[in-house]
């Protein structure tokens, strides 16, 4: 598959920036290897790109990533070696993993991510057993999925300080449950180690403090190999007691929005840039694509309809959203078959595994692509995530990617950064959104 189209005119800034990364390989793998001594790096993220070709940013990075069977197939090997580096890292005797996914039972392809991460961790050496926290599930539940693969979810149970199912005691806990509705109690204070650590849920972390640790690392990439940080990163703020249906803490969210849309239109000026801007009002924490509108000036928020605020308001598990992430809206540009197109890059531990194409045929250029109706194209990596090939076109297949995977490990970097700073959150039993 070459890669998508990019159908903006104004390439240049993209191009550039190319350019600069390709040619400053050495000098950047170098700076990653430093950080990654003094920081510790997250077990697994994926991070969703948008490419305007005047400016290439991450707009949101996930902790407990959901969309391992999205990969392309070639790069099961390279998820399977870095599963083996991260395991060993961060628990070097662990030998039988308990895995606990969301509690989803009807979403297929969600269950198919769980087969496939399943498969990784055990052709990584390890007895792996999926470990469900559905309330009223008391026996082990087969689950038949349409590849045909199949799945057992079984009962967690706890005693003491430990976690097991049936006559499976695991040494190490690894979550696929992001922690949306708050943080279990059977999960907390366990003496067995839990991957990723409870405070990388959403029922303590916040999408405004993971930017906020990405302007650093994006200022200190930008002196780097000296280019603007605008390139890679979005401008955002955020508020705090807002409720969208009774209409409290609407003038904060607009004033939030008039001023990063007025750093928006500066920018643009700057560089020549004819394009309108926008700006993403979202949830500040959760997942999903919920709680989220593309709005072009402050005023908007005051003429919402019923069903405009109530889409607002509640997110995933119901929770009510208190706390709003107003952030620069970046234009994807990138298409495949005429459908809008945004690339979601996957890690394991530090190492760049592949990633997909979230494409969306019902959606605009300004518009959240993590809605119902998208669909996954697979990267079209030739070898590996890291190849690059001095002799094409920076926008080449292997120089784009490896692009991407050098946007996707600075975000990765502010996530390392971010749970650091945010060790001692108090963890709360229900999560406020």
């Amino acid at each position: 598959m070459p890669v998508p189209h990019l159908t903006h005119t104004l390439n240049a800034p993209t191009l550039d920036l190319e350019k600069r990364i390709l040619a400053a390989k050495p000098t950047i793998e170098h700076w990653f290897r430093k950080q990654w001594q003094h920081h510790t790096v997250p077990f697994y993220c994926s991070v969703d790109l948008r490419n305007s070709g005047f400016k290439l940013a991450p707009v949101d990075t996930n902790l407990f990533p959901g969309g391992f069977n999205n990969l392309n197939p070639a790069f099961i090997p390279l998820c399977i070696q870095a599963m083996m580096i991260a395991v060993e890292k961060i628990c070097p005797n662990a030998h039988n993993v308990l895995l606990i996914p969301e509690n989803h039972t009807r979403n297929v392809f969600y269950l198919q991510n769980i087969a496939m991460l399943q498969s990784i961790m055990q052709q990584a050496g390890m007895n792996i057993r999926i470990g469900s926290l559905l309330p009223d599930l008391d026996q082990p539940l087969p689950v038949l999925l349409p590849n045909g693969d199949s799945l057992l979810l079984e009962p967690v149970q706890r005693e003491g300080n430990r976690l097991f199912t049936r006559d499976f005691d695991p040494c190490a806990i690894l979550l696929n449950n992001d922690l949306s509705g708050g943080i279990p109690e059977i999960l907390q204070n366990l003496e067995q180690i839990i991957i990723p650590p409870l405070h990388a849920g959403w029922a303590t972390r916040r999408k405004s403090w993971h930017f906020s640790a990405y302007d650093n690392v994006a200022q200190d990439f930008a002196d780097l190999i000296d280019i603007d940080s605008w390139l890679i990163n979005p401008y955002f703020t955020s508020c705090g007691k807002v409720d969208f249906h009774e209409k409290e803490g609407l003038d904060c969210v607009a004033a939030g929005v008039n001023e990063i849309l007025h750093l928006i239109r500066e920018k643009y000026a700057q560089y020549g840039i004819s394009e309108k801007p926008f700006v993403i009002c979202k949830a500040d924490s959760g997942t999903y694509g919920m709680g989220i509108m593309s709005i072009k000036d402050g005023a908007e928020l005051y003429k919402l309809n019923r069903k405009q605020r109530n889409k607002m308001t509640t997110i995933k598990e119901g929770l009510v959203v208190k706390n709003v992430l107003v952030q620069e809206g970046v234009h994807t540009f990138e298409s495949i078959h005429q459908a809008v197109a945004e690339p979601v890059i996957y890690m394991i531990d530090r190492h760049v595994v592949g990633g997909f194409y979230r494409v969306h045929t019902g959606r605009g250029i300004d518009e959240n692509l993590n809605a119902p109706g998208m669909h996954f194209v697979p990267l079209a990596f030739d070898t590996t995530c890291m190849q690059t090939d001095p002799t094409a076109r920076p926008d080449a297949a292997p120089n784009r990617f490896y692009t991407y995977g050098v946007i996707a490990r600075l975000a990765l970097l502010a996530s390392a950064i971010e749970l650091e700073r945010y060790l001692q959150t108090p963890l709360p039993v229900l999560a406020e959104i």
